[in-house]
Protein backbone atom coordinates (compact mmCIF):
# COMPACT_ATOMS: atom_id res chain seq x y z
CA UNK A 1 0.00 0.00 0.00
CA UNK A 2 1.26 3.12 -0.73
CA UNK A 3 1.20 6.16 1.68
CA UNK A 4 0.49 10.42 0.95
CA UNK A 5 0.11 13.56 2.96
CA UNK A 6 -2.38 14.92 2.68
CA UNK A 7 -2.12 17.86 1.28
CA UNK A 8 -0.88 20.14 4.21
CA UNK A 9 -2.46 18.30 6.70
CA UNK A 10 0.46 15.86 8.76
CA UNK A 11 -2.28 13.04 7.79
CA UNK A 12 -0.73 9.97 5.96
CA UNK A 13 -3.21 8.52 4.41
CA UNK A 14 -3.20 5.53 2.34
CA UNK A 15 -3.44 6.39 -1.39
CA UNK A 16 -6.71 3.41 -1.24
CA UNK A 17 -9.54 5.36 1.05
CA UNK A 18 -13.26 3.07 2.49
CA UNK A 19 -16.20 4.64 2.10
CA UNK A 20 -17.41 3.79 5.03
CA UNK A 21 -20.70 5.69 4.06
CA UNK A 22 -22.30 1.81 2.63
CA UNK A 23 -21.72 -0.02 5.42
CA UNK A 24 -26.11 -0.35 5.31
CA UNK A 25 -25.79 -1.31 1.70
CA UNK A 26 -28.72 -4.16 0.35
CA UNK A 27 -25.66 -6.37 0.50
CA UNK A 28 -24.81 -6.04 4.40
CA UNK A 29 -28.27 -5.58 5.20
CA UNK A 30 -28.89 -9.12 3.77
CA UNK A 31 -26.94 -11.06 6.81
CA UNK A 32 -29.81 -9.66 9.06
CA UNK A 33 -28.73 -10.27 12.90
CA UNK A 34 -25.36 -10.88 11.38
CA UNK A 35 -24.91 -7.22 9.58
CA UNK A 36 -22.19 -5.87 12.00
CA UNK A 37 -19.98 -9.17 12.30
CA UNK A 38 -19.69 -8.70 8.39
CA UNK A 39 -19.14 -4.98 8.87
CA UNK A 40 -16.37 -5.78 11.48
CA UNK A 41 -15.06 -8.48 8.55
CA UNK A 42 -15.03 -5.90 5.59
CA UNK A 43 -12.80 -3.20 7.83
CA UNK A 44 -10.42 -5.42 9.14
CA UNK A 45 -9.67 -6.69 5.84
CA UNK A 46 -9.11 -3.24 4.59
CA UNK A 47 -7.21 -2.42 7.34
CA UNK A 48 -5.00 -5.87 7.03
CA UNK A 49 -4.65 -4.99 3.11
CA UNK A 50 -2.72 -1.67 4.25
CA UNK A 51 -5.80 0.91 4.25
CA UNK A 52 -5.84 3.67 7.21
CA UNK A 53 -8.36 6.25 6.16
CA UNK A 54 -11.51 5.36 6.88
CA UNK A 55 -14.14 7.85 5.85
CA UNK A 56 -18.01 8.54 6.95
CA UNK A 57 -20.92 10.66 7.39
CA UNK A 58 -23.13 11.88 10.46
CA UNK A 59 -25.97 11.51 7.61
CA UNK A 60 -25.24 8.07 7.50
CA UNK A 61 -25.49 7.41 11.68
CA UNK A 62 -25.81 3.32 11.06
CA UNK A 63 -22.98 3.44 9.26
CA UNK A 64 -20.79 5.71 11.57
CA UNK A 65 -22.20 3.25 14.41
CA UNK A 66 -20.96 0.12 12.88
CA UNK A 67 -17.95 1.96 11.39
CA UNK A 68 -17.02 2.85 15.38
CA UNK A 69 -18.24 -0.92 16.59
CA UNK A 70 -15.73 -2.44 13.65
CA UNK A 71 -12.44 -0.22 14.56
CA UNK A 72 -12.33 -1.79 17.80
CA UNK A 73 -8.67 -2.62 18.98
CA UNK A 74 -7.38 -0.28 16.01
CA UNK A 75 -8.60 2.76 16.28
CA UNK A 76 -5.78 4.36 17.38
CA UNK A 77 -3.50 3.01 14.02
CA UNK A 78 -6.08 4.47 11.57
CA UNK A 79 -7.12 7.77 10.28
CA UNK A 80 -10.91 8.82 10.45
CA UNK A 81 -13.21 11.47 8.91
CA UNK A 82 -16.63 11.96 8.78
CA UNK A 83 -18.67 14.88 8.20
CA UNK A 84 -21.56 16.56 9.02
CA UNK A 85 -24.52 18.80 6.98
CA UNK A 86 -24.77 21.35 9.96
CA UNK A 87 -25.48 24.98 8.69
CA UNK A 88 -24.85 26.81 11.72
CA UNK A 89 -22.40 26.47 15.03
CA UNK A 90 -24.77 25.27 16.87
CA UNK A 91 -25.82 22.55 14.81
CA UNK A 92 -22.20 21.65 13.97
CA UNK A 93 -21.82 20.85 17.60
CA UNK A 94 -24.22 18.80 18.52
CA UNK A 95 -23.37 16.48 14.87
CA UNK A 96 -19.83 16.69 15.95
CA UNK A 97 -20.78 15.30 19.77
CA UNK A 98 -23.43 12.43 18.28
CA UNK A 99 -20.92 11.31 15.87
CA UNK A 100 -17.83 11.49 18.44
CA UNK A 101 -20.25 9.23 20.49
CA UNK A 102 -21.04 6.81 17.46
CA UNK A 103 -17.69 6.34 16.30
CA UNK A 104 -16.66 5.80 20.19
CA UNK A 105 -13.71 8.03 19.55
CA UNK A 106 -12.15 11.64 21.34
CA UNK A 107 -11.45 13.01 18.29
CA UNK A 108 -11.72 13.37 14.93
CA UNK A 109 -9.08 13.31 12.67
CA UNK A 110 -10.98 14.81 9.48
CA UNK A 111 -14.04 16.80 10.13
CA UNK A 112 -15.79 17.75 6.70
CA UNK A 113 -18.83 20.21 5.52
CA UNK A 114 -20.63 17.68 3.70
CA UNK A 115 -22.21 19.68 0.80
CA UNK A 116 -22.78 23.24 1.55
CA UNK A 117 -24.96 25.46 -0.22
CA UNK A 118 -22.44 28.35 0.55
CA UNK A 119 -18.56 28.60 1.48
CA UNK A 120 -18.56 28.88 4.97
CA UNK A 121 -15.99 32.11 5.77
CA UNK A 122 -13.80 33.11 8.52
CA UNK A 123 -16.37 35.57 10.40
CA UNK A 124 -19.90 34.39 9.10
CA UNK A 125 -23.16 35.07 10.18
CA UNK A 126 -23.38 31.38 10.35
CA UNK A 127 -20.34 30.52 12.58
CA UNK A 128 -19.21 27.66 10.53
CA UNK A 129 -16.04 28.06 10.19
CA UNK A 130 -14.96 29.59 13.21
CA UNK A 131 -16.48 26.77 14.96
CA UNK A 132 -14.32 24.49 13.06
CA UNK A 133 -11.57 26.49 13.87
CA UNK A 134 -12.01 26.34 17.09
CA UNK A 135 -12.61 22.94 17.57
CA UNK A 136 -9.48 22.16 15.96
CA UNK A 137 -7.74 24.70 18.38
CA UNK A 138 -9.73 22.17 21.27
CA UNK A 139 -7.91 19.13 19.30
CA UNK A 140 -11.83 17.66 18.84
CA UNK A 141 -10.91 17.82 15.35
CA UNK A 142 -7.11 17.36 14.06
CA UNK A 143 -8.20 18.94 10.66
CA UNK A 144 -11.11 19.96 8.51
CA UNK A 145 -12.33 20.18 4.89
CA UNK A 146 -15.04 20.63 2.66
CA UNK A 147 -17.25 17.93 0.52
CA UNK A 148 -19.22 18.76 -2.30
CA UNK A 149 -20.97 17.72 -5.57
CA UNK A 150 -20.80 21.50 -6.57
CA UNK A 151 -17.39 21.89 -8.72
CA UNK A 152 -17.53 26.09 -8.58
CA UNK A 153 -17.78 25.56 -4.50
CA UNK A 154 -14.81 23.17 -5.23
CA UNK A 155 -12.81 25.76 -6.97
CA UNK A 156 -13.68 28.84 -4.22
CA UNK A 157 -12.93 26.70 -1.57
CA UNK A 158 -9.46 25.82 -2.83
CA UNK A 159 -8.38 29.05 -3.56
CA UNK A 160 -9.82 30.33 -0.21
CA UNK A 161 -6.85 28.83 1.69
CA UNK A 162 -9.33 28.58 4.36
CA UNK A 163 -10.31 24.52 4.14
CA UNK A 164 -7.23 21.87 4.85
CA UNK A 165 -8.75 19.46 1.98
CA UNK A 166 -11.50 19.22 -0.91
CA UNK A 167 -13.43 16.46 -1.72
CA UNK A 168 -15.45 16.19 -4.85
CA UNK A 169 -16.22 13.37 -7.55
CA UNK A 170 -13.55 12.77 -9.80
CA UNK A 171 -13.15 9.32 -12.07
CA UNK A 172 -12.27 8.49 -16.07
CA UNK A 173 -15.39 10.47 -16.70
CA UNK A 174 -15.38 13.13 -15.06
CA UNK A 175 -15.39 16.45 -16.64
CA UNK A 176 -11.99 18.50 -17.72
CA UNK A 177 -13.13 21.11 -14.68
CA UNK A 178 -12.58 18.21 -12.28
CA UNK A 179 -8.83 17.08 -13.75
CA UNK A 180 -8.29 21.17 -13.66
CA UNK A 181 -9.60 21.24 -9.99
CA UNK A 182 -7.44 17.99 -8.95
CA UNK A 183 -3.83 20.43 -10.63
CA UNK A 184 -5.47 23.38 -8.55
CA UNK A 185 -5.61 21.14 -5.06
CA UNK A 186 -2.05 20.30 -5.89
CA UNK A 187 -0.71 23.95 -6.67
CA UNK A 188 -2.54 25.28 -3.51
CA UNK A 189 -1.31 22.09 -1.22
CA UNK A 190 -4.95 21.05 -0.55
CA UNK A 191 -5.68 17.31 0.06
CA UNK A 192 -7.55 16.33 -2.82
CA UNK A 193 -10.27 13.36 -1.97
CA UNK A 194 -12.11 12.02 -4.72
CA UNK A 195 -15.63 10.57 -4.06
CA UNK A 196 -17.68 8.28 -6.87
CA UNK A 197 -14.22 6.42 -8.28
CA UNK A 198 -17.01 4.40 -9.87
CA UNK A 199 -19.24 7.00 -10.73
CA UNK A 200 -21.98 5.49 -8.51
CA UNK A 201 -21.44 2.23 -9.71
CA UNK A 202 -21.93 3.47 -13.92
CA UNK A 203 -18.13 2.29 -14.36
CA UNK A 204 -18.13 -1.80 -13.54
CA UNK A 205 -13.79 -1.73 -14.69
CA UNK A 206 -12.48 -1.63 -11.20
CA UNK A 207 -8.53 -1.81 -12.79
CA UNK A 208 -9.31 0.66 -15.11
CA UNK A 209 -10.57 2.80 -12.71
CA UNK A 210 -8.24 2.84 -10.13
CA UNK A 211 -5.63 2.25 -13.20
CA UNK A 212 -7.00 6.07 -14.25
CA UNK A 213 -6.92 7.62 -10.45
CA UNK A 214 -3.21 6.52 -9.36
CA UNK A 215 -1.99 8.41 -12.64
CA UNK A 216 -2.70 11.58 -10.09
CA UNK A 217 -0.43 11.62 -7.63
CA UNK A 218 -2.04 13.84 -4.93
CA UNK A 219 -5.63 11.80 -5.35
CA UNK A 220 -7.12 10.01 -2.62
CA UNK A 221 -9.94 8.20 -3.76
CA UNK A 222 -12.82 6.62 -1.64
CA UNK A 223 -13.90 3.52 -2.34
CA UNK A 224 -17.36 2.63 -1.01
CA UNK A 225 -17.29 -0.42 -0.13
CA UNK A 226 -20.29 -3.30 -0.55
CA UNK A 227 -19.12 -6.67 -0.24
CA UNK A 228 -15.41 -8.29 -0.03
CA UNK A 229 -15.20 -9.71 -3.33
CA UNK A 230 -15.06 -5.69 -4.23
CA UNK A 231 -12.68 -4.60 -1.29
CA UNK A 232 -10.64 -7.55 -2.30
CA UNK A 233 -10.76 -6.25 -6.10
CA UNK A 234 -9.92 -3.30 -4.91
CA UNK A 235 -6.62 -4.39 -2.77
CA UNK A 236 -5.42 -6.17 -5.30
CA UNK A 237 -5.33 -3.90 -8.33
CA UNK A 238 -4.47 -1.35 -5.70
CA UNK A 239 -0.96 -3.78 -5.43
CA UNK A 240 -1.09 -4.69 -8.82
CA UNK A 241 -1.97 -1.42 -11.02
CA UNK A 242 -2.61 -1.96 -14.95
CA UNK A 243 0.30 -0.81 -16.85
CA UNK A 244 -0.67 2.76 -18.33
CA UNK A 245 0.27 2.62 -22.00
CA UNK A 246 -1.55 3.30 -25.55
CA UNK A 247 -3.98 0.22 -25.15
CA UNK A 248 -4.98 1.44 -21.48
CA UNK A 249 -5.36 5.40 -22.11
CA UNK A 250 -7.47 3.84 -25.57
CA UNK A 251 -9.71 2.07 -22.96
CA UNK A 252 -10.16 4.80 -20.53
CA UNK A 253 -11.12 6.72 -23.87
CA UNK A 254 -13.37 4.54 -25.12
CA UNK A 255 -15.13 4.43 -21.85
CA UNK A 256 -14.56 8.40 -21.85
CA UNK A 257 -16.69 9.10 -24.99
CA UNK A 258 -19.27 6.75 -24.67
CA UNK A 259 -20.68 8.53 -21.16
CA UNK A 260 -19.55 11.84 -22.23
Amino acid sequence: MEYVALGRTNLLVSRTAFGAMSLDCNEIEAYGDKAEEKVCSLVHQAYDGGINFFDTAHSTPVCEKRLGNALHGIRKDVLLATKTVANDAKALKKDLEESLNALETDSIDLYQLENPSFLPLKNGKDGLYDALLSLKNKGTIRHFGLVTENLELAHEAILSGLYETVQFSFNMISSGLSERLVALCDEYDVGCIAMQPLNGGIVKNIPLALGFLQQYENVVPVWGVHTQEELGQILYFNDHPPVIDDQFKKEVENIRLFFN
